[in-house]
């Protein structure tokens, strides 16, 4: 499942039946009382096929970081800054109050206006008016969304980004890579294989995914455009090829290679096609991850014994160990802002995702186990991302840093596991 069986199943080819096209399904699981209360009033709209106000308000919501108050509790529905009555706001307990309107239709295009209104100051914060065609509404909504939480908290929003991640079933047997909101809607199939797909890693300008397929029955690593679906081969040597990882200038892939014996961490760059091997060690090194500068990289090796995570320069050298809590730390990566890295967590076969401080080396537990993985940061590294499984079934879930807002995302009709969050 973890660290050893993703290499069992690099070397062995050991096929997972996948699904199709399915659509992610949200619930908060866990949430705090703690968050700064927010009104997203329901817009005045001119029958748009999206309903952007429940858009806005649930973006919100699955942050961690506001208590989105009901609507059944709002005693009126002004859709402008001019007829909002602050004291009546003031009274339902409101720290900021949300209102808008979508007009328009013609042709397919929309006119949307929206107010951000600090309720304790009677006073406005954000006004937008903005146009989106039929199509783009949802993506203008989380546009809204990520307006207002930068905002209210100065941190950039990332409700607007997508998420990647491969399903599967039992009965399928077909592998898909697929690409989608970050609520789980619009999903599209980036690539579809008979053979296992694995380990997708977006490139930091978004417009290119790396990722491992066995559609030629070895292990080979593609780079696809998205956009056109364009792709080109670029590393099938002889046994593993696995866990790319993009740098952050995108002109190079971390890779796991077993092309000289046993698992090391190599630098592709990618115009030139030239390795750099960086790790040469006698055990498994995998699970490559760049810290934000470009300057290190994490990665996981069992030279220790067991998995743990060890920093090695991204142009070589001298490689640290940074893991010594627990019996199993791996698939380390950083945050956005290079200050925590998340890893897969473990202690007597009970596996959780942990966030270590940089700085002190102590590491926050924030799930609740028995079998997560595969964590990937929000690109404003509020939350982060991973996969899990309960009763035989995997899914993703989400976590704030502070373990207090957990989210999971459902499928309908399948599995879903190595989810990746875009830059």
């Amino acid at each position: 499942m973890k660290f050893f069986i993703q290499i069992v199943t690099l070397c062995l080819i050991a096929t997972l039946p996948l699904i199709g096209r399915s659509e992610l399904t949200i619930d908060i699981t866990e949430s705090s009382d703690s968050g700064t209360p927010v009104a997203v009033v329901p817009f005045a709209t001119a029958g748009a096929p999206v309903d952007i106000s429940s858009v806005v308000n649930a973006d919100l919501a699955r942050s961690g970081y506001f208590k989105m108050l009901a609507e059944q509790a709002m005693r009126s529905r002004p859709s402008s800054a001019s007829a909002v009555q602050f004291p009546e706001w003031q009274s339902l307990n409101q720290n900021y109050l949300v209102v808008g309107q979508v007009n328009g239709g013609v042709g397919g295009q929309y006119n949307i206006q929206f107010h951000l209104l600090d309720v304790l100051k009677s006073s406005q914060l954000l006004g937008y008016q903005m146009s989106s065609s039929a199509a783009d509404l949802r993506r203008t909504a989380h546009q809204i969304s990520d307006l207002i939480f930068e905002k209210l908290t100065g941190k950039k929003g990332a409700f607007s980004g997508r998420i990647a991640y491969v399903t599967h079933n039992q009965q399928g047997k077909q592998s898909q890579l697929q690409v989608a909101d970050t609520d789980g809607f619009n999903p599209q199939t980036i690539a579809t294989s008979s053979e296992p797909l694995m380990s997708p890693s977006w490139s930091p300008d978004k417009t290119k995914m790396a990722y491992v397929s066995f559609e030629r029955k070895n292990a080979a690593v593609y780079i696809q455009t998205l956009a056109t679906g364009q792709r080109t081969r670029v590393a099938e040597f002889t046994g593993i090829n696995g866990a790319p990882a993009w740098s952050p200038d995108s002109t190079k892939l971390a890779l796991t290679l077993s092309k000289d014996g046993s698992p090391d961490i190599y630098v592709l760059d990618i115009a030139s096609k030239g390795l750099t091997k960086l790790t040469k060690s006698y055990a498994i090194d995998t699970e490559p991850s760049w810290s934000p500068d470009g300057s290190h990289i994490v990665f996981t090796s069992d030279r220790g014994g067991k998995p743990q995570l060890y920093l090695v320069p991204s142009r070589g050298g001298q490689e640290q160990r940074i893991s010594f809590a627990g019996d199993y730390n791996a698939r380390g990566s950083f945050s956005p802002d290079g200050k925590s890295i998340a890893m897969v967590h473990g202690n007597g076969g009970d596996y959780r995702i942990g966030v270590m401080e940089v700085g002190s080396r102590s590491i926050n537990v924030v799930t609740t186990g028995p079998a997560d993985e595969s964590p990937s940061f929000a690109p404003n590294g509020t939350m982060i991302l991973y996969a899990s499984k309960k009763g035989g079934t995997g899914f993703l879930s989400a976590v704030s840093l502070d373990g207090k807002m957990q989210q999971r995302l459902g499928f309908t009709g399948g599995e879903v596991r190595e989810p990746a969050w875009s830059p």
